[in-house]
């Protein structure tokens, strides 16, 4: 999304990814349960939720460069209790002249995981008091001192030999910018952090028996935009809306949708909240492979008031012109995704339970709960 933009003598876009979850007990476990209970369908039979409960969970490889440093080891966050993951935010800078800044990020009821350039601080710092960030006395953040902007530097800023989601965030025409390493002096094209929080959501999604999706706000602000998207093997389908109210039912997408329109679509609704072409193209190219991957899910666009309040971010010098743009992801478990997990396991198939990835676990976590519930009602 668009990064925090300043205007003249220089402006600031930040553009942001959040995975959001409710209800559930850790936060690598990004799938509403309360959705998820109100799901009708068929559910899985005595035998096979034995499977599933004996089944462990495919370690999620890493998914950033080795030099983007870290609060702890590499896979530490999926311990974390929380409802928000917050993936890839970049600040870009954009100025017309040399300058140095501070920047600092809070984060309500959270902390900053993963960032790069190098950070004078990030708090808290050692070892973290509790893995329920709910039970957070303190509000994390993360502090660049002097990070210094200029619209001449040119170079190669590093990259490993691997490909890496990272690196498409680059292709835009912000303003470099340098920071002072433990080794040496960091150059890139934004700030870049990560973190997982446990404040409150924007909005509930619920299944109604119908098969429509039924998203409300949480507050009086209703989001800005959002896509209902699914996607089964090589099928895709999506519903595009605009301006809804507090609280709008939207049918399931026919699957009869492609991905290049679907991009063009996304893509236009993010240069409408504030982003400029080339950072909303960079953004999806990030995020592609993840937004569009096996299953349903909502991708939509935060308020404004949401994100100054969960992550408060201050620039010194002030920037005349601000901008910001988070998009949330928020996973669906249907019954259609419940038949296919539980049929992949039947068969031990790993290359179908792999397009699930990290939702795997919860996903199963939402079919004990169908089963659960029918046991009771039987």
């Amino acid at each position: 999304m668009k990064a925090e933009k300043c205007g003249a003598p220089f402006s600031v876009f930040s553009f942001y990814f959040l995975v959001f979850s409710e209800g559930v007990s850790r936060f690598s476990k990004e799938v509403s349960q309360t959705d998820s209970r109100s799901t009708t369908g068929d559910v899985i039979t005595e035998l096979r939720l034995m499977s599933i409960l004996n089944w462990s969970p495919l370690t999620e490889p890493p998914d950033l460069p080795g030099f983007v440093e870290h609060f702890s080891y590499a896979n530490f966050k999926l311990g974390l209790r929380g409802t928000i993951r917050m993936e890839t935010p970049v600040i870009y800078f954009y100025s017309a002249r040399k300058m140095t800044v501070s920047v600092r990020v809070a984060f309500s009821k959270g902390i900053i995981t993963e960032w790069y350039p190098h950070a004078a601080a990030v708090q808290p710092s050692g070892m973290l008091p509790t893995a329920n960030l709910s039970q957070l006395q303190k509000d994390g953040s993360i502090w660049w001192k002097d990070v210094v902007v200029s619209p001449v530097w040119t170079g190669k800023f590093r990259e490993e030999d691997q490909p890496n989601r990272y690196y498409a965030a680059r292709d835009t025409r912000s303003s470099p910018l340098q920071v002072k390493g433990v080794s040496g002096n960091q150059q890139e094209k934004f700030l870049f952090y990560r973190g997982v929080s446990a404040a409150p959501l924007p909005l509930s999604v619920k299944l109604t028996p119908d098969a429509e999706l039924l998203v409300r706000s949480a507050s009086a602000e209703s989001i800005p935009a959002f896509i209902f998207f699914e996607r089964r093997g090589q099928k895709i389908g999506y519903r595009v809306v605009t301006a809804p109210a507090t609280e709008t039912r939207t049918a399931r997408p026919q699957l009869n949708g492609d991905i290049q329109s679907l991009r063009a679509d996304l893509e236009a609704i993010l240069v409408q909240q504030g982003l400029y072409p080339d950072e909303a193209q960079a953004m999806v190219e990030t995020w592609q492979d993840s937004w569009f991957e096996e299953g349903s899910r909502l991708i939509y666009v935060v308020t404004r008031d949401f994100i100054d309040k969960v992550l408060p971010l201050t620039i010194n010098p002030k920037p005349d012109e601000m901008t910001r743009v988070f998009v949330g992801r928020l996973e669906i478990v249907t019954p259609a995704t419940v038949k296919a997990v539980e049929t992949a396991l039947t068969s031990n198939d790993q290359t179908v339970l792999r397009q699930y990835g990290r939702f795997l676990e919860p996903i199963l976590e939402v079919a004990h709960s169908m089963h659960t519930k029918s046991a009771r009602t039987r």
